[in-house]
């Protein structure tokens, strides 16, 4: 088999031009399954061995605490060299059809939490300058919409429908998308343009500006976000996208419907908003555990 893995690395480095890195990991991962067989079962010739023989193999590795997702990368390697191996007539049968990829577990999003949450907005306010009610405006928006950093710098004075107490973005793909808001949420908006027209005139088109009265720009809502979360929240990530996230996640702690937070969140599918549930999942678990009684029966 050896022989045969050195002749399909000659074959992806000049025919196939792939990338350095990829050809270490191909060489690497099949020498590797290859030393294993012959370890475990005494096998080397290639035409014997089976499906049976690389099962064994990816089970040890899961045994031995592999990730999933460093066993697929394996899995794949070893289906690109059987499928030179077929195209080359080396071997007749292919023991890849058979093997299952392990599922990769999705890793549930990042969120503030409410203690932290409340924490935050206790401590900031409009302050005493154009910056400092901007950067408080900022994670009020964030927080309380849900809405993506590219619509937050979107916004424009038109956005903002007082009468009807909802605010429109532009989401994916150009489509506009409601979102309802507070009346509170609203009276801070409407003090922040105030605040914001005493310092640049009346603009009336981008809602949020630098300092230097210029549109925002995500690097700009990025730094803020990320500067203000050091300070206040506890969880490892500090990026805008933290709090959309957080935004979901407590809706769904709340009891709010899937369908609900999709449309909120401009999600084109179901699929996307359901990791949701999960945290929402975890949440009652939590809560479980702290206060049945029979909990750890």
């Amino acid at each position: 088999m050896f022989k045969f893995i050195d002749d399909f690395i000659i074959y992806i480095a000049t025919q196939k031009r792939f990338s350095e890195h990829t050809i270490v990991s191909y060489r690497n991962d099949l020498k590797a399954t290859a030393t294993f067989i012959l370890n475990r079962y005494e096998v080397e010739e290639l035409e014997k061995i089976t499906f049976f023989h690389i099962r064994s193999y990816i089970v040890d590795l899961m045994k031995n605490g592999m990730s999933a997702k460093s066993v697929n990368r394996k899995i794949s390697s070893l289906r690109s060299f059987y499928k030179y191996l077929i195209k080359k007539s080396h071997v007749d049968v292919n023991p890849m059809l058979k093997v299952v990829a392990p599922k990769i577990p999705k890793r549930l999003p990042d969120y503030v939490s409410k203690t932290d949450i409340a924490t935050l907005f206790d401590t900031l306010s409009f302050g005493d300058t154009y910056s400092e009610a901007r950067d408080f405006i900022v994670l009020l928006l964030l927080y309380n919409t849900g809405m993506r950093k590219s619509e937050l710098i979107g916004l424009t004075d038109g956005s903002i429908d007082n009468a009807q107490k909802r605010i429109s973005v532009i989401g994916k793909g150009n489509k506009e998308r409601i979102i309802p808001v507070s009346n509170d949420l609203l009276i801070k908006i409407r003090k922040y343009i105030q605040i914001r027209n005493d310092a640049f005139g009346d603009i009336k088109s981008n809602l949020l500006l630098t300092d230097k009265g210029k549109p925002m720009y995500p690097k700009l809502v990025y730094n803020i976000v990320n500067r203000i979360l050091v300070r206040m929240a506890t969880n490892t990530k500090k990026s805008p996208h933290i709090l959309r996230h957080t935004f979901a996640t407590h809706m769904a702690n709340n009891g709010a419907e899937l369908n609900t937070i999709k449309e909120l969140l401009g999600h084109a599918s179901l699929a996307a908003t359901q990791v949701y549930t999960h945290n929402s999942i975890e949440k009652l678990k939590d809560v479980y555990s702290r206060s049945h009684p029979k909990a750890e029966s």
